[in-house]
C-alpha cells in the first residue's frame, strides 16, 4: 500500500492479493464461513485518488487503467457501477461512523481485474478508508480503520496492512507473518468470472482441512518446489465444479513448468509459481498464446510500491 498527497488531493497504490492456502472450516452463525488462508500481495495494483468534496456529496469515477486493445478489457470483468462501488461505499460508512459532514470525490483506475478472487473490490475499499481517514484530517489508527474494513468485507482488514498474513476467523482476524520472501508468479484471469457467493454455496466446510505451518516453513526456506506439497484452496473443487475454466487453466500452467498452480480465492484467477523471473516471462507468453484468458506477470510478497503489475499483450 502506497499513499501520497498532491496538493489537497490523497493518492493511493493498493496491491491484490494470493491465496496460497485456504481452508475453509464451517459454516458460522451469522452465515459467514469460518477459515484459515494464508494471503499474499502482488504488485499488481490499482489506483484510488480521493478529492474532499464540500457539498456533502461521495461520487465515484472508475476506469480500466489499459486501453481497450481486441477487446482485452473483456478479460478484466465488468467495472462496479457508482451504486455497488465498495469504495464510495467505503467513504459512506466511514463518513457516517466519523460524524463527518464532507463528502468526496473519487477516482479509481484499475488493474485488477473483477470477480477474480484476486480481491481488487476489497482493496479498493480498504485505500479509500485510507484516504478518506488522510483527506478528512481524522487521524484514526489502522486498528480502528480495520473495526469498519470489516463491516465491507472479509478481506478489506488485510489490504490495510497489504502484508503477508494468515487470516482467520471470516478473513478480518490478521495475523502478520514475516521472512517469507518474495516469489515470481504468472497470473491468468480466465474470460467469465464466478460469484463468491455460488462457490461457496457448493463448497464443502470442513473437507480436508490441513494446517498452513508447513507451508509456511517451505517458504521461508525457500524451497519453490515444496510449495506444491502444501498449497490448498478449499473453494477449488466447487470452483472447478461451476467452471470449466479452472481446470483448463492449472492444466495449461502445470504443463508449462510452474512448480505449483492453485485458484485463488473463489476465483476464476489461477496462479503458477515460477522459480526465476526469466522462467515466469516465459509461462506468461505461453499463457497468452494458449488464449486462456488475461495474463499478467507479478512478483508475490511484493509491494505496489516495486511497480504496478503488467499485462502481458
Amino acid at each position: 500500500m502506497v499513499t501520497f498527497r498532491s496538493g489537497s488531493d490523497v493518492h493511493v497504490r493498493v496491491p491484490a492479493k494470493l491465496n496460497l492456502f485456504f481452508a475453509v472450516l464451517g459454516k458460522r452463525s451469522d452465515g459467514f464461513h469460518e477459515i484459515e488462508t494464508l494471503m499474499a500481495p502482488i504488485d499488481l495494483s490499482d489506483e484510488l485518488s480521493f478529492q474532499l468534496e464540500t457539498s456533502g456529496l461521495v461520487t465515484v469515477v472508475c476506469d480500466w487503467a489499459t486501453v481497450n486493445v481486441r477487446g482485452s478489457n473483456a478479460l478484466l470483468g465488468e467495472l462496479p457501477g457508482a451504486s455497488v462501488n465498495l469504495a464510495a461505499r467505503a467513504v459512506r460508512l466511514l463518513r457516517q461512523r466519523a460524524g463527518v459532514a464532507h463528502g468526496a470525490h473519487i477516482r479509481l483506475i484499475k488493474r485488477i481485474p473483477a470477480a477474480s478472487g484476486l480481491g481488487g473490490g476489497s482493496a479498493d475499499a480498504a485505500a479509500a478508508l485510507l484516504a478518506a481517514n488522510i483527506g478528512w484530517e481524522l487521524n484514526w489508527s489502522r486498528e480502528r480503520l480495520a473495526k469498519v474494513a470489516g463491516e465491507l468485507g472479509s478481506d478489506v482488514p488485510f489490504f490495510l496492512h497489504s502484508a503477508w498474513a494468515v487470516c482467520r476467523g471470516r478473513g478480518e482476524q490478521i495475523e502478520p507473518v514475516d521472512g517469507l520472501g518474495v516469489w515470481h508468479a504468472v497470473v491468468v484471469r480466465p474470460p467469465a468470472g464466478l460469484s463468491t457467493a455460488e462457490v461457496y454455496g457448493d463448497c464443502q466446510p470442513g473437507a480436508a482441512c490441513p494446517s498452513v505451518d508447513p507451508l509456511l516453513k517451505v517458504l521461508r526456506r525457500g524451497d519453490a518446489r515444496g510449495m506444491g506439497r502444501f498449497m490448498t484452496n478449499g473453494l477449488q473443487p466447487a470452483a472447478e465444479r461451476l467452471s470449466p475454466w479452472i481446470g483448463r487453466v492449472l492444466g495449461e500452467l502445470r504443463r508449462f513448468g510452474c512448480t505449483a498452480a492453485q485458484m485463488s480465492g473463489s476465483g476464476t484467477s489461477c496462479f503458477g509459481i515460477c522459480p526465476t523471473r526469466r522462467h515466469a516471462r516465459r509461462v506468461a507468453a505461453q499463457a497468452k498464446a494458449r488464449n486462456v484468458g488475461r495474463v499478467f506477470m507479478v512478483q508475490m510478497g511484493a509491494t505496489a510500491r516495486s511497480r504496478s503489475g503488467f499485462p502481458v499483450r
